[in-house]
């Protein structure tokens, strides 16, 4: 493994760092939350025409760039330093690559050049608002305790009319907790079909036009993470791929541990972010005729931080090479998030608990992605888990390769 960075990818970090810099502070922050949207339109399109950003890791031969899963992470790196609100997230990093994945020919080029040029963002809509489970971080994803049942809960599809799906399908239940689903232009929505003695996860494409379709903002811990509940009420959708036996499950799975790459870079710009703040601040702020960051106690504690954020972005830069290693430097960096941007708030004083000040803004960030992505004693237990690295122990004697 290479571990150092092309001239191409230290461009890409440079000019976003810069155009956030000059439009992504805390003030356009807080703006952006108070939208209809969630986030700045402007600054989406800007994102989206100028860098190229939704569709960094989509194919050339849809309109994206045909970067790897190392491009989107050193972006979105910069984009949690900043806490941007955007679509980013849950349309290039959930929705694309599930499209490009099990979508039909003429799905994925009906779709992923909209994506890629920003004039269509997409959300993942799973039932009981189980993110981490969905995409196989936290459990197996193939249990059906996250998506509901085959008889009752979840959501559930039925082909529209007498036909085998193939003319539409109609979906009923709802979701709570999707990121971005408020606003949208697509979602994609997990749904049992078949009922209960040939129940199968399919994925479905609902237009945020559809009909039978309600979505309501719901009030988040974290504003820069705007959630929705949908409610299916006979909607119609389309059946995204073919139902054919493919394996929507795995598809999820693979998407979740790529996705958790770019999430733990993410979580490590925010815990960057909230640092850089944190020493900028004890520079300045005297005590006793000296700054405060000129003690020992709290250079310690500076130091601590710093190797904890050093350590998570080792790992996040390594699951981006290997999606494999997602779950863990995900659990890494959302720790190293609430720990840094805890001590930020302390390190601050009086003034980091207030509510004008930006330091909170990092601790509910890391809140509410460890409620959405974790938690992480849950993301290294179903890794560990999956390594084999327990045993159930039974009266017949230790069960090795079973997690308990």
């Amino acid at each position: 493994m290479d571990a150092a960075f092309t001239a191409e990818q230290d461009e890409i970090r440079r000019t976003l760092r810069d155009l956030l810099t000059k439009h992504g502070g805390p003030g356009e922050v807080r703006a952006a939350v108070r939208t209809a949207e969630g986030h700045d339109p402007a600054l989406w399109h800007r994102l989206a025409q100028e860098l190229g950003l939704p569709g960094l890791a989509i194919a050339e031969e849809y309109g994206g760039a045909g970067c790897t899963a190392t491009e989107l992470a050193l972006a979105c790196e910069e984009t949690g330093r900043a806490l941007l609100p955007s679509p980013l997230l849950a349309t290039a990093v959930l929705a694309a690559p599930l499209i490009t994945a099990l979508g039909t020919p003429e799905q994925r080029a009906e779709l992923l050049p909209r994506i890629a040029d920003g004039t269509l963002t997409a959300a993942l809509a799973v039932p009981g608002g189980s993110m981490a489970a969905a995409l196989g971080l936290t459990a197996d994803n193939r249990a059906a305790t996250w998506a509901g049942g085959g008889r009752a809960g979840g959501i559930q599809a039925r082909p529209d009319g007498d036909g085998d799906g193939g003319g539409g399908w109609r979906l009923y239940g709802e979701a709570d907790r999707v990121l971005d689903g408020h606003s949208a232009g697509l979602l994609l929505v997990t749904a049992h079909a078949g009922g209960y003695p040939r129940s199968r996860t399919l994925l479905f494409l609902v237009s945020a036009e559809a009909e039978g379709l309600a979505r309501t903002r719901l009030t988040s811990m974290d504003e820069t993470r705007p959630l929705a509940r949908i409610e299916l009420r006979d909607a119609a959708a389309r059946l995204l791929g073919a139902d054919d036996g493919t394996d929507v499950c795995g598809a999820l799975a693979d998407t979740g541990s790529r996705a958790a790459a770019v999430l733990a870079a993410e979580a490590v710009g925010a815990a960057a972010g909230a640092l850089e703040r944190t020493v900028a601040y004890v520079t300045e702020r005297e005590q006793f005729g000296r700054a405060i960051g000129s003690f020992q106690a709290v250079k310690h504690r500076l130091a601590d931080l710093y190797v904890r954020v050093e350590a998570a972005r080792s790992a996040a830069y390594y699951a981006a090479w290997d999606p494999a290693a997602g779950p863990l430097a995900l659990a890494q960096a959302l720790e190293a998030a609430r720990i840094v941007a805890g001590e930020a708030v302390q390190l601050h004083g009086g003034i980091g608990f207030t509510w004008e000040h930006e330091a909170h803004l990092y601790v509910k960030r890391a809140a509410a992605d460890e409620l959405l992505f974790g938690p992480v004693h849950r993301l290294r237990d179903h890794a560990a888990g999956r390594a084999g690295l327990f045993g159930a122990v039974t009266a017949d004697g230790p069960v090795h390769g079973v997690a308990v």
